[in-house]
């Protein structure tokens, strides 16, 4: 059984949810994803692990409600438990002789990105963490994010808080202060990655990208998840989820990620309607 131990909302779209998971908990590496489903009935979706106990035989998850899935997700309580977790998938993440990186957070996508600091941290690199949110009240583990960096930079929009701008403000201030990194590892969303790219690709500085398109089996075998990556293609679950940047073909992976955007709307708000029906918002 999948019971969850811990909940908490970051913000209002943001949930973490703490699950007793054991042998997950053992195996799982910064930049793996496992696969859920919220309930017998439910469709499958990929969610990144945030963070992991082993000793507690937990994994932490972070995701935003968007869809119908995530709706019914965030519907749990502590002492229910998920149908179905399956994981650790994919690639950890390439730490290996890094002495110093940059970290580059956008949205939700700071909760993939911390564990990496966290791990880049704890072996003595040297961290320089960006993230950026559209406005403060969006802002998610600051704390966490400041625990493990050499330089933590927050970026708003709005400016609302920490520095007005995009990150990609923040980190042409530094690579034209002569800041030096052996890697830019970017997690977010693909607009904000693709422009991450095309500014570290100008200064020959090697990237690395998280990618999570449309996922079902976690195996390879479906297809869903397919990238363009270097003229060749890649599927994220299994030769993924992080590939080189300044091979991935942004364009391609905009487009199939927006194909069911009216479809998740949809869904979303038919489980919402659902939910204020059975009296679950009384």
């Amino acid at each position: 059984m999948f019971d969850i131990v811990q909940k908490e909302s970051l913000n209002p779209t943001v949930q973490r949810m703490v699950i007793h998971a054991p042998l997950i908990a053992r195996k799982a590496q910064p930049g793996q994803f496992v696969i859920l489903r919220a309930d017998q009935a439910g469709e499958r979706i990929p969610l990144t692990v945030a963070d992991t106990d082993p000793q507690a035989g937990t994994v932490t998850l972070i995701f935003q409600i968007v869809g119908a899935t995530t709706e019914k997700l965030a519907r749990l309580q502590l002492g229910n438990a998920l149908a179905d977790l399956v994981g650790p998938l994919g690639r950890p993440t390439d730490t290996e002789g890094l002495k110093k990186a940059v970290i580059i957070g956008g949205g939700v996508g700071c909760a993939i990105a911390y564990p990496v600091a966290k791990k880049l941290h704890a072996q003595g690199c040297k961290v320089d963490s960006i993230v950026g949110f559209r406005t403060r009240d969006l802002v998610i583990l600051r704390p966490e994010f400041e625990a493990v960096s050499t330089r933590f930079f927050l970026m708003s929009d709005d400016g609302s808080c920490g520095r007005k701008g995009l990150v990609t403000d923040q980190l042409r201030d530094l690579l034209e202060a002569g800041a030096q990194y052996d890697r830019a590892i970017v997690i977010g969303p693909l607009i904000m990655m693709k422009f991450v790219c095309a500014l570290t690709k100008q200064y020959g500085l090697p990237t690395v990208v998280s990618m999570n398109p449309i996922m079902i089996d976690g195996t390879g075998m479906c297809g869903g998840c397919r990238l363009s990556v270097g003229g060749e293609t890649r599927f994220a679950c299994v030769d993924g989820p992080e590939f080189d940047g300044h091979l991935v073909d942004f364009d391609q992976a905009i487009a199939r990620a927006g194909a069911f955007k009216a479809y998740e709307r949809k869904r979303h708000e038919a489980c919402r309607l659902m939910r204020k029906e059975a009296g679950a918002d009384a």
